[in-house]
């Protein structure tokens, strides 16, 4: 068996487009640390598409095999498959994970994506907007382990930092994932796994109960929980695992003028953003300058596939180090 198949491979995405330099980033931290990395990530920007899709719309897949001369990536250490596709990030994800991989790079079965380093926050709200989180979410419709990550500044100054706690996120998630994903495009369905739903019954002992920290690890490595990643410029190390914040996005339109018999125009960009203290969220984690990881559900709450409610309270459990506890036995 070869070192690539011993130690598996990672697919990478974003939105920010292949060349995006958090990405960059990434991808050579990955490299260094001997990972075998195959990406499927958008040809351009695609900030903010949530899990946008183009349908019935040819899209151009196509290597770049020159980025691993341009990043200096270094084979002999760990490989690293390049591939741009003229898509959303989501359409990334389906592209790779619906058969892409196979036709592309025969053999390989990822064991978990990652989707970002994203410039910018993706807190609260964004995770219905963002472009970054919906295709670590694509991922997990496909039953994929996945992770999504961001650098809360738009400015790149020390995204260093974010990369290297996105590395440290995945080393600890990989620790329980096994070599090949166990059910991709989901060939089989157990509705009676101990992490599911059981609504609209809602049982008195819950079927996770003897065991919260299994149903947790089961979630994740099934798609039916993903991992948000939100590291701020001049991180301090720590480490905290969050729920969901409350952040207001004020005066987010201006327009111009309305001329005589013309439309207006309407440009969408927050001028500020406000956020209530809510305990352990994103958003005041990252405000104290901590790293904030958050436990989030794939599936819509009403879903068959849905996650029990009081399972995702024990999912707010950390471990010393502020990881979330179930990523350790």
């Amino acid at each position: 068996m070869s070192s690539s198949n011993q130690q598996g491979w990672l697919l990478l995405t974003n939105d920010d487009g292949i060349e995006a330099p958090g990405f960059r980033l990434l991808v050579q931290a990955l490299n260094s640390a001997g990972h075998n990395v195959v990406v499927f990530a958008p040809h351009e920007n695609n900030s903010a598409a949530g899990m946008r899709i183009n349908l019935g719309t040819p899209m151009e897949l196509r290597p770049r095999d020159d980025l691993v001369d341009t990043w200096g990536l270094d084979t002999e250490k760990a490989e690293a498959k390049l591939f741009e596709l003229q898509g959303t990030p989501c359409d990334t994800m389906i592209v790779a994970l619906d058969g892409g991989l196979e036709h592309a790079v025969p053999g390989i079965r990822p064991r978990l994506v990652v989707s970002g380093v994203n410039l910018g926050p993706n807190m609260s709200q964004d995770s219905y907007h963002s472009g970054t989180m919906g295709a670590a979410r694509e991922a997990g419709l496909y039953g994929m382990p996945a992770i999504a990550s961001s650098f809360t500044s738009f400015e790149e100054e020390g995204m260093e930092a974010a990369i290297q706690g996105t590395v440290e996120l995945i080393e600890v998630a990989l620790r329980v994932l096994p070599n090949e994903p166990k059910n991709l495009r989901r060939p089989e369905v157990d509705l009676t796994a101990t992490h599911l739903s059981r609504w609209p019954d809602i049982p008195d002992h819950p079927a996770w109960e003897s065991d919260p920290k299994f149903a947790l690890r089961t979630a994740f490595q099934q798609g039916e929980l993903m991992l948000n990643l939100n590291v701020p410029p001049g991180w301090n190390g720590e480490v905290t695992t969050t729920r969901l914040g409350m952040r207001w996005y004020r005066d987010a339109v201006s327009f111009s003028s309305i001329e005589s018999e013309e439309a207006a125009t309407f440009t969408i960009g927050a001028a500020s953003i406000d956020h209530s203290e809510v305990p352990q969220s994103d958003c005041d984690v990252v405000a104290m300058g901590k790293a904030s990881v958050s436990c989030l559900p794939v599936w819509p709450q009403t879903h068959p596939l849905a996650l029990d409610d009081r399972l995702l309270t024990w999912a707010l459990q950390a471990c010393e180090g502020g990881y979330p506890a179930w990523l350790y036995d």
